[in-house]
């Protein structure tokens, strides 16, 4: 009888525990197991938003079994994004790695890696890389139109920007000096773009079984493409990837997989600024008071844009506004042991061992009314004062935030490229600025709308395209 008794007190008290940990609202869907999974991954803003007026500003939802507890008050994101004890990104980044990318590197050191990716990309090595990309922006910009062309030339802006960008990138960052090759660089777009397109279904295991056999063409075309680039010897490898590729060794990777971790920083280094720099640049033409100021801006300059002595204060806010309409990423950490999450408003919440947090800052701040009047609507000076100085003053509830738009992510895991992906958008909207005639087929044409499958994979991408028409000022086609 005793032991009955203390069975049911220990009950109660567990019970009773339980009940005091303050848990996330839980939405588990409809569908057992499966729960809001495919509502989720078909368009993740409009699903979140759904939940966020329902629940509030913290919830956790059910997805193919794993339990995700969503956060949007940005006041609170420091607790999530600084928490390194509890929370955990690599081990997620594990899972996609392999999903995506086939990638197992079971020795690696990721502050390792960011070391090296901070070496790189920051600093007086910065100067090198802009140097080159600026270099090579200008060959592959003259290879797009010919010297002396005066003829109007259409195309698809989102077309020019990525792939003009990504034959820049891959030049700078991994083809040297002997791989300076257009039909090369050509076959290696096409097939990145074939792999592009299906990330979202594969880091989801949603591909159908055509699909499959496309996105594996596509991988397989793609590692023998990158494997010259693996194998380089000299002035034919770029400091960045001879420097990447000692670390890989180091680690113990062998060729096959030194391959495919190119693959993956293929991706990482390319897949966000050619988009970036499409919805910038779609945003100026269909906005001609921003073109002017922007224009006005660039024409003014002196010296080149990449120099760290120009300020250009209007393109920043230009840019900086298009990415708050357009980069969508999520913030994702796995949760390793209970952790009581306290919010900015005095509430706690407990998140569970072995549950799944992730942040959307798409959702707020950048789309939030509150932080950003008419935020759906581009204002190409919203992120200046009256008297043209960078505004960093935002509120939501009162306060002023530190978050107020998040394209870069923050804190540890924040963008480490950062510095390198703005030189390269800013010289693009600077060579054909003040290089070509641009103009949209149809004036009065829109932006086009978002392919809603990208939200949570860094920049969006249109559906569709804005037709364009360009033309060479002059006879000598670069006067920079």
């Amino acid at each position: 009888m005793i032991w009955t008794v203390l069975l049911l007190v220990h009950a109660l008290l567990l019970y009773f525990i339980l009940r005091s940990r303050n848990e996330p609202p839980l939405d588990k869907g409809l569908i057992p197991w499966l729960g809001h999974a495919l509502e989720f991954g078909k368009d993740a803003s409009k699903f979140l938003e759904r939940m966020k007026r329902k629940h509030g500003d913290i919830f956790t939802v059910r997805a193919a079994g794993r339990y995700v507890t969503v956060l949007l008050d940005p006041h609170s994101y420091d607790q999530v994004i600084h928490d390194q004890d509890c929370l955990d990104f690599h081990s997620y980044a594990k899972v996609l790695m392999e999903r995506i990318f086939q990638l197992r590197l079971p020795n690696h050191e990721p502050a390792k890696e960011k070391a090296v990716m901070t070496q790189h990309f920051l600093g007086m090595n910065l100067c090198g890389l802009n140097s080159s990309m600026s270099r090579h922006m200008l060959e592959v910009a003259k290879a797009e139109m010919p010297q002396n062309q005066k003829d109007w030339k259409e195309d698809g802006l989102f077309n020019l920007s990525y792939s003009l960008l990504f034959k820049v990138g891959y030049l700078t960052l991994f083809g040297g000096e002997q791989n300076n090759n257009c039909s090369d660089l050509a076959s290696i777009y096409e097939e990145y773009k074939k792999f592009d397109g299906l990330l979202t279904k594969m880091a989801r295991g949603t591909l159908k079984s055509y699909e499959k056999k496309t996105a594996q063409s596509a991988r397989q075309r793609l590692w023998e493409l990158l494997a010259p680039a693996r194998l380089a010897k000299g002035s034919g490898s770029t400091p960045w990837l001879h420097a990447y590729r000692r670390l890989l060794r180091e680690e113990g990777v062998d060729n096959e997989m030194q391959t495919r971790a190119l693959l993956l920083q293929l991706w990482a280094t390319q897949g966000n600024v050619g988009p970036a720099a499409f919805w910038m640049l779609g945003y100026l033409l269909t906005h001609p008071e921003a073109l002017t100021a922007v224009k006005t801006e660039m024409e003014a300059l002196q010296l080149s844009p990449l120099d760290s002595s120009v300020v250009t204060p209007v393109f920043d806010s230009a840019l900086d506004e298009a990415l708050r309409l357009t980069a969508a990423p999520f913030i994702t950490r796995e949760v390793l042991q209970d952790k009581v999450l306290h919010m900015a408003d005095g509430q706690q919440y407990l998140l569970r061992k072995g549950d799944r947090v992730c942040l959307f800052p798409f959702i707020s701040p950048q789309m939030d009314p509150e932080i950003h009047q008419e935020p759906q609507k581009y204002m190409f000076n919203r992120f200046l004062n009256e008297d043209g100085s960078v505004k960093k003053d935002f509120y939501k509830g009162g306060r002023r935030l530190k978050y107020y738009s998040m394209p870069w992510g923050a804190g540890a895991n924040g963008c480490v490229g950062k510095q390198f992906a703005i030189s390269t958008m800013k010289q693009y909207i600077y060579v054909l600025l003040t290089n070509y005639d641009l103009e949209l087929c149809d004036p009065c044409a829109l932006m086009p709308g978002v392919n809603a499958s990208r939200y949570g994979f860094g920049m969006l991408q249109p559906e569709g395209d804005l037709k364009k028409k360009k033309h060479a000022l002059s006879n000598t086609l670069f006067i920079v």
